[in-house]
């Protein structure tokens, strides 16, 4: 039913868009291109983003069938994931909450009457990021910066205006990943399931602004891949199918860069995962600072991050790892 429905809910125009840029890359028949698209959804429950990212054109059904794709990630999330507890980690309120020791700084949430709260926080924080209640993608985030000129009654009620709720201290990132990119906190977003002994940190990504205040993939920003080590493996993607070896706007290596307390970072999130043993498949966005890891928020419906074929010697997707400790197919 689920791979049914990614037809259903296709946006031809921008699949048709994508498909004649893959068709052009690879010199592939268009209209056999189109096909194929459709008949990954259908076998594989590949979205035409899945196809096009996951180089689904250059692999043969073997090496299809061992990709994490929206559909099968869904259904991960249907087993695994009580829906009654996303509240827990979606709505921010609640999350800041239950993972106040993990978030590790200064929050608060405004109403019509705590003016004078929010007057206190902002002079002692001049620069906090605001945020929505809920929401994904990225949308609502604002840094924010005051001064002496700065009308706070008139920021106040702006924020309660466009529901930009929550207010948290700025996090000052690590001064190696400073050098990375620094408009943005660049972060890790580490995928563990929890079997309800053991907690596993299955997939290490870590997320990387380019030109604007956020890393979010779908807001400008891109990706690359760690290994146990913390070490990067893999050059940068973006939504639009670049590659990055070095970062366009810093020029700092991408690839062979090693995150710090990137061991401190997984613990952090193993014992995180164990508060909410409800959501057994979470993905945490954690922010490395000079004092250590910290955990900005976790996502009870994970996106899929997978490495590329080209950029991966054995061509191999998520599944048969997911698979030694999840019972998926």
């Amino acid at each position: 039913m689920g791979k049914l429905k990614i037809i259903k809910n296709i946006d031809f125009k921008n699949m048709f868009k994508i498909i004649k840029k893959i068709s052009n890359k690879t010199n592939k028949n268009y209209f056999f291109t189109v096909l194929d698209v459709i008949y990954s959804a259908i076998i594989y429950g590949a979205g035409y983003y899945d196809y096009q990212e996951f180089e689904f054109y250059n692999l043969n059904h073997k090496l299809r069938k061992t990709y994490l794709t929206r559909v099968k990630n869904n259904k991960i999330i249907r087993k695994y994931n009580d829906k009654n507890f996303f509240y827990k980690l979606d709505n921010k309120l609640e999350f800041n909450k239950l993972f106040k020791e993990y978030i590790k700084r200064d929050y608060l949430f405004i109403n019509n009457d705590n003016y004078k709260v929010f007057q206190k926080f902002v002079n002692k924080h001049q620069e906090f990021i605001v945020k929505p209640l809920d929401g994904e993608g990225g949308y609502g985030i604002q840094k924010m910066h005051i001064n002496n000129k700065t009308n706070l009654k008139k920021l106040f009620h702006d924020l309660l205006s466009n529901n930009q709720v929550l207010i948290e201290e700025y996090i000052n990132q690590h001064k190696k990943i400073t050098e990375l990119y620094n408009n943005s906190v660049n972060t890790l977003r580490l995928f563990t399931f929890y079997d309800g002994t053991k907690t596993y940190v299955l997939n290490s990504v870590f997320k990387l602004g380019n030109g604007g205040v956020i890393d979010n993939f779908c807001s400008g920003g891109m990706y690359t891949f760690v290994d146990d080590n913390g070490k990067i493996i893999v050059p940068a993607i973006d939504q639009n199918d670049n590659i990055y070896y070095i970062h366009p706007i810093t020029k700092k290596d991408i690839l062979g860069f090693v995150i710090p307390m990137y061991q401190e970072a997984c613990n952090l999130v193993k014992e995180a995962a164990i508060l909410i043993p409800e959501i057994k498949y979470i993905g945490w966005d954690v922010a490395i600072t000079n004092k250590g890891p910290l955990i900005i928020e976790g996502n009870s419906f994970p996106g899929v991050f997978q490495i590329k074929p080209s950029l991966n010697n054995k061509k191999e997707g998520l599944i048969p790892k997911y698979q030694k400790v999840m019972k998926i197919k």
